[in-house]
């Protein structure tokens, strides 16, 4: 793996996440969290594609309405 980074999750987002992970039945906010990170960041950059260039990440996520 190339590290790890921490994120803050509080409030309202927290109780649904914790919520979601509970009915999903993952093990932990942690696992559900990765989950779907994983999930999402597979949708910008298929897996095939762990490759593309910057620029081709760029233009995706302009033409999905990410970035100006």
């Amino acid at each position: 793996m190339f590290g790890s980074h921490k994120v803050k999750i509080e409030g309202e987002l927290l109780e649904k996440v914790k919520q979601c992970s509970d009915a999903a039945g993952y093990e932990s906010i942690d696992e559900f969290v990765i989950h779907m990170l994983e999930k999402e960041t597979n949708k910008i950059i298929p897996p095939d594609e762990s490759n593309t260039s910057k620029e081709d990440i760029q233009k995706r996520l302009r033409g999905l309405g990410y970035i100006e």
